[in-house]
């Protein structure tokens, strides 16, 4: 029960702050906060009750649904989708002390509205990670779009209709490919065992044909593409986080977008495995391109909050890459990386936001010289941007370091290629920094922007915090995903390739 009850919590204070008169708006963010820590002590629990001497699902708890349609309550973890609950957890009382005022002028939406809809949505983000039945993942799946439609439509920016009718078209089109292929699934499942089923214990064990494999494949992977988003399904994802507040921003890029490499890892690669191989070249390729595409999109953005967004891109482009080589490091890298991009892009889309509210502009050019009028938010600012860009002693970089070391054991040239993705970030980065921070300030900067609060550094510290300890002791996470890794590795049947060793003048 501990994973139901880990979802019960937001649950629950969604129920109690959406029940509190109008008028308790400060209430209602101190009730949404304290739900949230609770659920963040409850997930760290979580994590520290598995076994990491194995791979398999931990806290398994399965109940009949709709029996008659092989539908169950099943959830359970492993090390991946462990971590990847432990980053949401962290992410939503952060979110909600950075967007602390965000609802306050809201021309549609109440501050109650708001804060419960940020609960609802951690209910369903647990649930799609923690889902182990097929038909209840895709529930999740489905049903984590409302809460954000409705931020983005109803508290967002000037286009804030438009983005938000443009994310939930994107999302309901790919979910009706995913929907048409779990009907095909079951379809295949009833012929093998009599009974049809979502079970994806069960599914693993099934022996689909090559050809089926590859025509269900697809049904998936354009789902989870979308989600991703990959190129070329990503257009959503520039216009939703350019008009949604800087929190929602955050829970949008940080974890909902995980949601599709998460499932391509953890469902794709074991249901699927010959399909997975054999579509491997051109996902790998698709990856690198997006590495590039989202790099060189970011060098060329004006409006800040689109750039940020256009580097998710560029990042999730490494993140498929180290999926599907398959091999350990490639994998571990991936995993890591979803956890790590989380952080780092949190960190990033706050600090952005903080400036942002405070010039009323998210034009480049309308900024410069910031850090001579508010230091330490140009600092805070800097720490975020390195972390985006890799750089050696943060998190990021091992992450990005395995990505591209288990790559290039299986597939050199698109590693090489993807290498040179890491100059671009830097590029992107420190370009912003130069001219958002440096130069002299003009006279609207200088009376509009002021030094970042205590409040506003209580929730972007801790990001950074976690960017640089990971950095330095990365084991901690890795020694609860590596298991799992290894898990997925046998489902798929892949080994890592033996180094060879070549003895000079052997001619071997």
């Amino acid at each position: 029960m501990l994973l139901t009850t880990l979802m019960l919590i937001p649950l629950v204070g969604s129920i109690v702050v959406f029940l509190l008169p109008a008028a308790k708006a400060t209430l209602a963010k101190q009730i949404a906060l304290g739900f949230a820590l609770a659920t963040l002590v409850g997930s760290v629990l979580m994590v520290l009750g598995l076994d990491n001497s194995s791979g398999g699902l931990q806290h398994v708890e399965s109940y009949d649904w709709i029996p008659a349609f092989g539908i169950s309550w099943t959830l359970g973890v492993n090390g991946i989708s462990a971590s990847l609950i432990v980053m949401s957890a962290i992410l939503v009382p952060i979110a909600i002390i950075a967007g602390w005022w965000d609802a306050e002028n809201a021309s549609q939406g109440s501050v109650k509205g708001y804060f419960s809809l940020i609960l609802v949505l951690e209910v369903f983000i647990i649930g799609v990670f923690a889902a182990n039945d097929l038909f209840l993942f895709y529930v999740f799946f489905e049903a984590m779009l409302f809460p954000i439609y409705f931020l983005i439509g109803r508290f967002g920016g000037p286009q804030r209709a438009y983005a938000a009718m443009k994310f939930l078209l994107y999302s309901l089109v790919g979910g009706l490919f995913m929907l048409a292929a779990l009907i095909g699934l079951y379809v295949v499942s009833s012929r093998q065992l009599g009974q049809g089923t979502f079970d994806f214990q069960t599914l693993t064990t099934l022996n689909i044909d090559p050809a089926t494999q590859k025509m269900l494949f697809l049904g998936f992977f354009f789902a989870f593409a979308v989600k991703a988003p990959m190129v070329p399904f990503h257009t959503w994802l520039p216009d939703a986080a350019a008009e949604a507040t800087p929190a929602t921003s955050t829970l949008l890029v940080g974890v909902l977008d995980k949601v599709g490499t998460f499932a391509m890892l953890h469902f794709l690669l074991p249901i699927f495995p010959e399909a997975s191989k054999f579509y491997a070249p051109a996902i790998i390729t698709l990856a690198v391109i997006s590495i590039f595409y989202g790099a060189l999109l970011a060098i060329g953005q004006t409006d800040v909050m689109r750039l940020v967004a256009f580097t998710s891109i560029s990042h999730f482009g490494f993140i498929v890459l180290g999926i599907f080589v398959m091999t350990s490091q490639g994998l571990s890298g991936s995993s890591f990386y979803m956890v790590n991009h989380g952080f780092s892009t949190g960190a990033l889309f706050l600090v952005m936001g903080y400036l942002v509210s405070r010039r009323g502009s998210k034009r480049i050019a309308d900024f410069g010289g910031v850090q001579k009028v508010a230091p330490i938010l140009a600092g805070v600012f800097l720490l975020s941007g390195l972390s985006g860009l890799a750089l050696p002693g943060m998190s990021t970089f091992v992450s990005e370091f395995l990505v591209l070391t288990g790559a290039y054991a299986v597939n050199p040239t698109a590693a090489i290629i993807a290498t040179f993705g890491i100059v671009l970030a830097a590029v992107y980065i420190l370009w912003l920094y130069q001219r958002m921070m440096t130069g002299v300030p003009s006279k609207e900067v200088e009376e509009s922007i002021t030094e970042i609060s205590r409040r506003e550094l209580v929730a972007v510290a801790p990001l950074i915090a976690i960017i640089i300890a990971l950095g330095f002791v990365p084991q901690v996470a890795l020694n609860v995903i590596n298991p799992a890794v290894e898990q997925v590795q046998t489902y798929v049947g892949v080994t890592d390739p033996e180094a060879t060793v070549v003895i000079e003048g052997s001619g071997s």
